[in-house]
């Protein structure tokens, strides 16, 4: 099939190292199908600047359009700017481009805009949802109207859990329209490594307990949770060290506040790093911690369970579905004792790799795009006849 995908979460020459999962994933099913990845460039974005070179792709296309909309007050009408963005920069070439479907990737305004271009095209289209796009974006009453109108204008939608799939049925579609596939891990570059190499590598001390943190640093991220409770940790556990991989607008706060709470010699800023350098990251870590507000699935959890490492997260959307028992704990968003505890819990125990590494098995790429490929192909055949 000629599918043309839809989203604002994929890497680009103005955020390099945005969505992996999404490049990982399109990218496999071009294997598949003809796949072009239009990308919705935040005008701001565009504004400051070409920030690197997104990761090369091997089978899919992309190229983007500007986002503009109107701020703030206006969220409400990104659905409708989104589409205007769309139709006035690439207007001739989606007419031109004969697609047999169209894939939007977040619920808004990506679908919204999305749903619209596919009845201005006369052509089906399917939506993916991640996490936020829903768990955030629908609670306002004007948003929650516009993603219920697109996703029931679905002909398939796609949940990253099963959690989120619930969340997509109370807005509407029809039940068997709504599908859970869980993204994968590529797990070629996502298995257990040397611990004392990748610490070497790092210079990172040899011994110390290493609490990792792999993500955008935002609030809803939980990291300022984790930077407050780590003195705790420490009164526990003196030795240990915290490093913080990723970058976003609570950066600088993060070692302000590590500065004030005097732990700033205790705590590695990494900064945003490529993909395939996360498997290094998680090699010399003890465990990686994700105290996230909201979630989908977090990728960063497949991997480094894929790692062999035990995960400390919040009990939070699809995290309880991947996140067994014997691969680490789960603690309630925002309950910095509570982290405090889980992290000083899966410290003190023993992790065998094994089965964790086993359970992360669970999440193939492959078997992920065999069934994306069947729902696509689906939502591609003729309507039935009313």
């Amino acid at each position: 099939m000629n599918i043309l995908a839809l989203t604002n979460l994929f890497p680009s020459a103005w955020d390099p190292l945005r969505a992996s999962f999404n490049r990982q994933q399109f990218d496999r099913l071009a294997r598949v199908h003809d796949l072009e990845v239009m990308v919705a460039i935040d005008f701001r974005d565009r504004h400051r600047g070409r920030r690197g070179e997104p990761p090369p792709l091997s089978h899919a296309r992309a190229t983007d359009f500007t986002f503009w909309y109107p701020p703030r007050i206006g969220r409400s009408l990104h659905g409708l700017a989104w589409y205007a963005s769309l139709m006035t920069q690439r207007g001739a070439a989606l007419r031109r481009g004969r697609y047999d479907l169209l894939l939007a990737s977040w619920g808004y305004p990506d679908a919204v805009g999305t749903a619209r271009l596919a009845r201005a095209l006369g052509i089906p289209y399917v939506v993916k949802v991640h996490g936020s796009d829903l768990n955030q974006q629908a609670n306002h009453w004007l948003q929650r109207r516009q993603i219920a109108s697109a996703l029931r204008g679905a002909r398939a939608v796609v949940a990253v859990s099963a959690a989120l799939a619930e969340r997509a049925r109370e807005l509407g579609p029809p039940t068997d329209r709504v599908h859970v596939l869980y993204n994968g891990v590529d797990g070629d570059h996502f298995r257990p490594g040397d611990r004392a190499a990748a610490r070497e590598r790092l210079c990172l001390p040899p011994e110390a307990p290493l609490v990792l943190y792999v993500g955008n640093l935002k609030p809803g991220k939980g990291c300022l949770d984790l930077l407050e409770a780590f003195p705790g940790l420490l009164q526990r556990q003196p030795d240990a060290r915290l490093a913080f991989v990723g970058d976003g607008p609570a950066a600088r706060a993060l070692r302000t506040r590590a500065g004030e709470l005097g732990i700033a010699d205790r705590v590695v800023f990494a900064g945003a790093r490529a993909h395939d350098e996360l498997p290094a990251w998680m090699h010399a870590a003890t465990l990686l911690c994700l105290p996230s507000h909201n979630e989908g699935v977090p990728n960063v959890v497949l991997e480094a369970m894929a790692c062999g490492l035990p995960v400390v997260a919040s009990n939070v959307g699809g995290i309880p579905e991947v996140l067994p028992t014997h691969a680490g704990r789960m603690v309630p968003p925002r309950d910095r004792q509570a982290l405090v505890d889980a992290l000083d819990e899966v410290l003190r125990r023993d992790w065998p790799p094994g089965p964790i590494t086993a359970h992360a098995a669970r999440y193939s790429w492959h078997d992920n795009i065999e069934r994306l490929d069947r729902i696509l192909q689906d939502a591609a055949r003729p309507a039935a006849p009313m």
